[in-house]
This record gives structure tokens, C-alpha cells and sequence, in this order.
């Protein structure tokens, strides 16, 4: 089985726990795309009454088009159970998340859900995170400033690139406006690399959440109540 079919498997398996009722956050990039098109099918097919909540203006426009009401997390009184991927998995269930450039509106909304179910494949589990980017939401005004303080500490990275949401920062960028990946919320991600796995994650968040400018790191801390791996073989197994 290859990872686009283990995607689809953990996305139908996902879908199964949706209840008439409930309201469901949705997730970003190509695994919660999976659990979208697998619950726009029960919506469809099994006329699951349910509502909404989206980390990206690209998930909501998937799920309005395949029939299922959105609403702005504003609105919602709550929201029941939000599904994600993820990019890392430790065996803390500590996560790296952010490759599908949403990482602050999904750590908001994963944070206001009652609970968070992760769907990822085996290859993302890590014995240490830190193997891939992590991604930090930075805002665009001063983020040249931003990113100097962040290279002071001694780390390294780089801006995204790629254009993928049609709101524009209002300042000046730091390098060719057409060439940078914008956020949703208008800002920049700028993804750092590890030389080393993390030994100690919380502490690095710590030092570069207090960074004026630093929005929000692709760490999600105590935020996964389940994890569903999928498997080559075709088996989707809980993390324990």
C-alpha cells in the first residue's frame, strides 16, 4: 500500500467517528484532504447532519463544495472533534505540524476542540523531533528584524516559498513579494532545519514564542487525545 492509499485509509477510518450533530474541525493538507472527501462522502451518501470548522480557506472551500456547512470558529459554541495530519510524531505525541502552511489557525483550532485525532503514516514517527523543518508563523511587518533575532539564537532556516493565498501582507517583505509563501492570515512562515534531533522542543518553543513578531511554532504540545497510524501493510494502529 502506498502513502496516498495509507492517506485514504486513515481518512475514511477517520470519518467513521463523525457523529450527526457534531461539529468537526477540519484540518489542513493532503491527509485531512483525505478525511474531508471521506466525510463529504457519508454527508452524501448516509446524510450525516454535521457543521464545520476549517483551519484554511482551502478546507473550507472542499468541504462547502462537497455539500457540508462551514461556519467561522467565532460563531461555533464549540466544536466537537478536530482531525489533522502531521509532519512529526514523537513518542510523547508531541508533533511538528505546519508543511501545508496553516500551522496557527490549526493550533487555535485544535486547541478549542474537546478532541484532536491525528491521522499520519509510519514514516512519521520520530524517536526525537527535529528530523524535518520546523515551521514558524512570523508576522510580515519587520520580519527581516524578526528572522535576525531568531539566527541570533543560533538556529537556521529560510523562507517559504510559493504563493498560495491571495491576501498580501501591507508592509514591505524581505525579499521579492511574488516569490513568498503567505499564510491565510497574511503573514510568512519561515521553516527552521536541525543539524541534531531535539532534545528539548518545549524549551525551544519557549525561546522563539517570546521573539516580537514570532506568532506561533509548528510545535502542538498535549493538543493529540488520538493518533491513528497507518501502516504499509495496510493496518491502522493506535498510538498508545
Amino acid at each position: 500500500m502506498d502513502a496516498i492509499e495509507i492517506k485514504k485509509e486513515l481518512g475514511q477510518k477517520a470519518a467513521q467517528l463523525i457523529q450527526s450533530g457534531m461539529i468537526v474541525g477540519l484540518g489542513t493538507g493532503s491527509t485531512a484532504e483525505c478525511f474531508i472527501h471521506s466525510l463529504i462522502h457519508r454527508v452524501k451518501t448516509e446524510k450525516l447532519s454535521i457543521q464545520a470548522v476549517a483551519s484554511s480557506e482551502h478546507s473550507a472551500e472542499l468541504a462547502r463544495a462537497g455539500g457540508v456547512p462551514v461556519m467561522d470558529l467565532n460563531e461555533a459554541p464549540h466544536v466537537d472533534i478536530t482531525v489533522d495530519g502531521a509532519d512529526e510524531i514523537d513518542p510523547q505525541k508531541r508533533l511538528i505540524k505546519g508543511a501545508g502552511g496553516a500551522l496557527l489557525r490549526e493550533k487555535i483550532l485544535a486547541s478549542a476542540s474537546r478532541s484532536m485525532v491525528v491521522l499520519a503514516d509510519e514514516s512519521k514517527l520520530v524517536s526525537h523531533l527535529g528530523k524535518t523543518k520546523l515551521p514558524i508563523e512570523i508576522l510580515s511587518y519587520g520580519a527581516a528584524a524578526t528572522r535576525r533575532h531568531i539566527e541570533a539564537l543560533g538556529y537556521k532556516g529560510s523562507w517559504r516559498l510559493g504563493l498560495f493565498s491571495e491576501i498580501r501582507p501591507t508592509f514591505r517583505l524581505p525579499q521579492q513579494t511574488e516569490n513568498l509563501f503567505v499564510t491565510d492570515n497574511g503573514h510568512l512562515i519561515f521553516d527552521l532545519t536541525f543539524s541534531h534531533p531535539l532534545q528539548n522542543p518545549e524549551q525551544l518553543h519557549s525561546e522563539l514564542i517570546q521573539i516580537p513578531g514570532v506568532l506561533e511554532t509548528g510545535f502542538f504540545f498535549h493538543l493529540a487525545k488520538t493518533i491513528l497510524i497507518g501502516h504499509s501493510n495496510g493496518q491502522i494502529k493506535q498510538l498508545s
